[in-house]
């Protein structure tokens, strides 16, 4: 049978359909199949459906691999109605029990979040290969069914690969399944012996989200080869877990090694430190260097970042200035800005946003309404940060949280208001945590309400959520008051919680490099050596 390696431009459409009416009388199943499986791998694989609709015409040209073929097209189309209309027809026609189909079935109802109907289909296979295992394991874990992901793997009765074991450790991970990581870790050691770097990966990202940092590095250190994902993890992890310095140095030897490029995850996590540290300098870095990356983009969740990265090193202009040049302004990028100008002492411009959040059309959030409250607590706007409270409910239908509840007490104390903060507590709705007493416990230091102060101190053993921080400030104050007996009482409670106070430290930069110099010489000889940016 001649094959047509190409047809030329001028052809009609009616050409074109007469070509194809010719194919499907002359060309075997086998053919058929073919033309349809390249058909789906195409850039259109709508293509792949109009055969496979024509291919119903004619029975006999049609088998397992038709609907195997047609199906893989509605998964990467997302047409859900045509894939029921498969999978109902492979019942009709008894090919519904060929695995190869209800592996495709599975796949396909996956990606369309039909989960219940992709574990029937599971359920319905009499004996499961390794793609049904790792489908259905897969599927559970990325949509937000871990434990039951968990449950298939365990009842495998075949020997896992690779890939189902990345999706079950990703399945702990979310869940942080510690003890049965660990044992799918030992597993990986004792079984597998091809370096597999996404399974490295999930390893590590498992130990990062569980807080185990210490074997993390261990493993990230010790990896046979290392990507932008391991990397980004590295970062991540120390950034989220207050390690920034950490974060700041993994960063550095990432750009100093050149294993892999750093992504729009990575900018994001470093900058995240350096707000932490409020490295000022290093960030500008950052922003330079991102500004000259073309595949990464100042917008979006860099641009986010950025915004968030000057306003808390104390640089309103820049912040101001990134967020003028983003295309795109989501609710992340208006809520950052205006919590920026809160805590600089730019409350008065804050609210201003607010009007043209509305303009645009911003959708808002209860992040939104903590900035704009906090706004008000720091420039003394009263009335207004009420105002923005009983909105959220009455207006706008957003349920309070703790925070906001903290915000309008904090927001009474800075104005001296402490008797109308004390009363807003009392009304509250939801039981007020170490955040909300925390707020009003300042207020009263600052103000010198020691008779508030001392009734609010005895609520603190029984609250929830009471900071290491609130708890310093309580001894700190007596201290300062010379009541060193009530100073200790406090230590004591703190050490009976098991609650520590880091060391203090202070951070300098020096040539877009981040040094430490810890209080207590001990801590020195642990502080992490940074390679210095510009060689």
């Amino acid at each position: 049978m001649p094959i047509i390696k190409s047809v030329s431009p001028t052809l009609t459409l009616k050409q074109l359909k007469q070509i194809h009416a010719h194919i499907l009388k002359s060309t075997t199943p086998y053919t058929l199949n073919l033309l349809l499986g390249s058909l789906t791998r195409s850039t259109n694989p709508q293509d792949a459906l109009i055969l496979y609709n024509q291919m119903l015409h004619h029975p006999s040209s049609h088998n397992h691999f038709t609907f195997t073929h047609a199906l893989k097209a509605c998964s990467s189309l997302h047409a859900l109605q045509k894939g029921l209309e498969i999978h109902a027809r492979a019942i009709k026609t008894g090919h519904f029990s060929d695995i190869f189909i209800q592996n495709s079935l599975i796949h396909f109802y996956v990606l369309e979040n039909h989960i219940v109907d992709a574990c029937r289909v599971f359920d319905a296979i009499l004996y499961p290969d390794i793609v049904s295992w790792t489908s259905i394991v897969s599927g559970l874990s990325k949509r937000g069914f871990e434990s039951e992901a968990i449950v298939k793997f365990l009842s495998m009765d075949v020997e896992p690969n690779a890939t189902t074991l990345v999706s079950v450790i990703s399945a702990c991970s979310s869940i942080r399944a510690v003890k049965l990581g660990k044992a799918i870790h030992g597993y990986c050691l004792k079984n597998l012996t091809e370096d597999n770097v996404i399974l490295d990966n999930a390893v590590l990202g498992f130990y990062v989200k569980c807080g185990s940092l210490r074997i993390a590095h261990y493993l990230f250190v010790r990896m046979p080869k290392r990507d932008v994902v391991s990397w980004t993890a590295m970062v991540g992890g120390f950034a989220h877990t207050g390690f920034c310095e950490e974060a700041v140095g993994i960063f550095q030897d990432m750009l100093l090694r050149r294993e892999a490029e750093p992504n729009e995850a990575t900018i994001v996590n470093v900058l995240s430190a350096c707000s932490s540290l409020s490295a000022l300098s290093l960030g500008q870095w950052v922003h330079e260097y991102v500004s000259t990356r073309h595949d990464l983009m100042v917008d979006g969740n860099v641009g986010n970042a950025l915004i968030n990265m000057y306003a808390k090193c104390g640089n309103m202009g820049m912040a101001i200035q990134v967020f003028n040049m983003l295309m795109y302004k989501d609710i992340v990028s208006w809520s950052t800005i205006i919590s920026g100008m809160a805590m600089n002492g730019l409350g008065v411009h804050a609210l201003p946003l607010f009007s043209l959040m509305l303009i645009h059309g911003v959708p808002l959030d209860d992040v939104t309404f903590i900035g704009l409250i906090s706004a008000c607590s720091h420039g003394r706007m009263i009335d207004q940060g009420l105002m923005f409270f009983k909105a959220m409910t009455d207006v706008y239908r957003i349920e309070p949280q703790v925070q906001h509840y903290a915000c309008i007490v904090d927001m009474y104390g800075r104005a001296g208001l402490l008797k109308e903060a004390e009363a807003f507590i009392k009304k509250m709705p939801v039981e007020a945590d170490g955040t909300v007493w925390g707020a009003l416990l300042n207020a009263c230091r600052i103000h010198g309400n020691e008779e508030m102060f001392g009734r609010i101190t005895r609520c603190l053993p029984t609250t929830k959520g009471v900071s290491i921080g609130t708890y310093a400030l309580l001894s700190n104050t007596y201290a300062s008051s010379r009541r060193w007996e009530d100073a200790n009482v406090v230590r004591d409670v703190m050490r009976s919680m098991g609650l520590k106070k880091k060391a203090g430290c202070s951070w300098i930069e020096a040539d877009a490099s981040i040094q430490r110099y810890d209080i207590l010489d001990k801590y020195a000889a642990n502080a992490m050596k940074y390679y210095a940016l510009f060689l």
